[in-house]
């Protein structure tokens, strides 16, 4: 993958250095104030100083604009609420469930989290590091991906789960990252409570994918404004436990590669675009709130 080169941009402290170092230190202490980052994206060694002092204004300024934004609340008792069957959140769910049987367990969605990473392209946009799951996978082979995966036990934040399994996927060394905010939990297909962690990525030229064959066979980039285009996209109308809802496609092409960008991942990236953007897309959306049921099998997914 070629990812773009960041272009200098002048600053108006007579140390630009110094500058930037002090604004970035002061949204990573204040976010961290509030949200348990992993121990690599606190580091005050010179290597994250170096990648601090290669951060442009434009990144520094969308970094204290995403500081402040607050995910919509799912409700006063997220596990509760998880397992009594009502509304979490904005979903990007595939189809209906599979009928449930007669003697179900009490179900509580496991948790997830996939990092959207953000950098700046050379044309000043804002573009997301992308995945191409392998083929050989037993769940959405082939499929464009956000890097990310379930939690482990030793994970001791959303954050941590998001950036150890993009390094684990496409060698992306969580040090590079700075995390600064969380958006509302998404539904999986298979019905995994899914937490977005948006990460900027200070020095992208530091940054050389190295993807796990096992499971990544390609990696690239988006323009993170074209999920908020009506452009190169379809949709499709799905239900939900008598809700009614869109499903997104989104084709995008880069050098010789076609890639198709929907389902979850989709839904992710149009929430996130309309954050960072601060405008909804210019389609219509409609992702109404969805409940998780209250009882299911071992065998239910969104298929």
């Amino acid at each position: 993958m070629q990812l773009c080169k960041i272009p200098s941009q002048p600053v108006l402290d007579s140390d630009p250095n110094r500058e930037m170092l002090s604004v970035l230190r002061r949204v990573s202490t204040s976010f961290s104030m509030s949200v348990p980052l992993p121990k690599p994206l606190m580091d005050s060694s010179s290597s994250a100083s170096k990648n601090i002092l290669g951060t442009s204004q434009r990144l520094l300024a969308l970094a204290r604009q995403l500081r402040l934004y607050k995910a919509p609340p799912a409700g006063e008792d997220s596990d509760a609420e998880e397992s009594s069957g009502k509304v979490v959140s904005l979903l990007g769910f595939q189809e209906s469930v599979t009928p449930i049987s007669t003697q179900p367990e009490r179900f509580k969605p496991k948790r997830a989290a996939v990092l959207i990473c953000l950098f700046e392209g050379d044309a000043g946009e804002f573009r997301v590091i992308l995945t191409k799951r392998a083929s050989n996978l037993s769940s959405h082979s082939g499929e464009v991906a956000l890097p990310g995966g379930k939690a482990e036990e030793g994970d001791a934040s959303d954050a941590e789960t998001a950036t150890r399994e993009a390094n684990e996927e496409i060698g992306l060394d969580p040090s590079l990252v700075n995390v600064v905010t969380y958006l509302e939990p998404f539904l999986s297909k298979h019905l995994l409570r899914v937490i977005p962690v948006i990460g900027i990525l200070t020095n992208k030229k530091e940054f050389n994918p190295t993807p796990n064959a096992d499971e990544v066979e390609a990696v690239f980039d988006a323009p993170l404004e074209m999920f908020l285009k009506d452009e190169n996209r379809r949709s499709e109308e799905r239900e939900w436990m008598g809700h009614n809802y869109l499903l997104h496609f989104f084709d995008y092409e880069i050098g010789d590669k076609k890639y198709l960008i929907w389902g979850l991942t989709a839904g992710i990236l149009i929430r996130a675009a309309s954050v960072v953007y601060q405008r909804p897309p210019a389609f219509t959306e409609q992702n109404p709130k969805f409940e998780v049921p209250r009882f299911v099998d071992k065998d239910t997914t969104m298929t």
